[in-house]
């Protein structure tokens, strides 16, 4: 069977845009169909990662088969061994009844596990088993059954530093990742943007019977440098704002600005960034980097003055001086010359070398204090419970994580009794 037209799948699955790493990945997606290899489809929230299964399937030999998708992150911990592989009658409270799971329905079709990162590590261990062999037993059984499913799964997750925090088993990732398909961003799609406020503009119009709203060359300029962290789905979100909120057909630079989130994430233009600069996916892993960063520097400054302070260095060790970089002077440096340590100062700051004393409190039970990302993460989990009153609902929505990473963050930091 010949392999369909790139363009008439976007059509039939209504998939908008030339991007060429989005073109690639539904090349792959095509032609991988025909086969029963495991797919992991990775990307950012709101990339559009839930049309790639479809594709997959549709275009296989199991299209006439079930398509079942399953959202991970949103099932209970205690019931997702159930709903993945069934029950018996008995097996555990309020099983009245003998129950298939999704891998005994989907028997001959495809099984979509959108989310698969939150997966808890005893289910990972099942899924696994049931990838390698096609065998599953269900919970509160000791019969092994076989089941022939196609897995496609999806993560918004980096799963490489998934596996090495123990979070996702390496086995597994490398077992569902037997071709992997990755979704361009819409900030990495800049051409696209305006194509696609095109096309939800123009069904927002038709849905509410009203002219559709068109943009000024300034105002698509501005869209298009948008940094756009929920992606597609915060610009539909956006489109139809817009759409029913304004009197005005035609929207201006002005009118835009307004129902742009004003924070550096998102007003950040991505041509500023140099290959050398780290970008982020998220406003919480900026605020942990520079939280990190400002307590790295505060134990090096405290562990100089008490090295002088024991005696362990001069005064006269210390000197300002350049630090130079890829031949760019930078501004002066305090250097710790016996540490190699560098820490910056405002310029024209002078050290006398004559100082002998410090006046700070010698603590001889000094330790260096370290601040991890995890010490961060419980201490928001601690304040988001707080502020919701302990409801821990609120609080996952507040967190922008779901109910289930909660509790587990929870049970991981002994916060049960909050």
């Amino acid at each position: 069977m010949a392999k369909p037209d790139i363009q008439q799948v976007k059509q039939r699955f209504g998939i908008i845009g030339n991007c060429p790493d989005l073109n690639r990945a539904i090349d792959i997606a095509l032609q991988v169909a025909p086969t029963d290899m495991s797919v992991l489809v990775t990307g950012e929230s709101g990339v559009g990662k839930e049309n790639f299964p479809q594709i997959i399937h549709q275009f296989s030999h199991r299209k006439h088969g079930t398509y079942i998708a399953v959202n991970c992150g949103s099932i209970p911990e205690g019931t997702i061994d159930s709903e993945l592989f069934g029950h018996e009658k008995g097996s555990f409270t309020g099983a009245t009844g003998e129950r298939k799971g999704y891998f005994e329905v989907a028997n001959g079709g495809t099984l979509f596990l959108d989310e698969v990162g939150e997966l808890p590590l005893s289910t990972q261990a099942r899924l696994l088993r049931v990838l390698e062999t096609g065998e599953f037993i269900k919970v509160g059984s000791s019969k092994v059954e076989k089941t022939d499913v196609r897995v496609v799964a999806a993560t918004n997750l980096d799963m490489i530093i998934a596996t090495r925090n123990g979070r996702f088993r390496e086995d597994l990732y490398y077992r569902l990742n037997t071709v992997p398909i990755r979704i361009p961003a819409l900030r990495d799609r800049k051409d696209d943007i305006p194509l696609l406020f095109r096309k939800f503009a123009s069904d927002c119009a038709e849905k509410y019977s009203m002219p559709p709203i068109s943009l000024t060359d300034e105002a698509r300029r501005m869209l298009k440098d948008y940094y756009w962290p929920g992606n597609i789905r915060q610009l539909k979100n956006i489109t139809e704002q817009i759409s029913i909120i304004e009197q005005s057909r035609e929207i201006t630079a002005d009118i835009l600005k307004l129902y742009l989130p004003a924070n550096e994430v998102g007003l950040m233009p991505i041509s500023n960034l140099t290959n050398d600069q780290k970008t982020f996916s998220n406003e919480r892993e900026i605020l942990y980097q520079v939280l990190f960063d400002m307590k790295k520097d505060m134990n090096e400054l405290k562990k100089i003055v008490h090295d002088i302070v024991a005696g362990n260095l001069k005064a006269s060790d210390i000197v300002a001086t350049p630090i130079i970089n890829n031949d760019t002077p930078l501004a002066p440096m305090v250097v710790n010359q016996g540490e190699r340590t560098a820490i910056p100062i405002k310029e024209n700051v002078h050290v006398p070398s004559d100082i002998t004393e410090v006046d700070v409190i010698d603590d001889p039970d000094y330790e260096e204090e370290t601040l991890s990302l995890q010490d961060v993460e419980k201490d928001m989990i601690i304040k988001a419970l707080d502020r919701h009153n302990g409801k821990r609902k609120n609080a996952a929505k507040d967190l922008k994580i779901s109910e289930r990473t909660l509790y587990r963050k929870i049970k991981e930091y002994n916060l049960e009794n909050l």
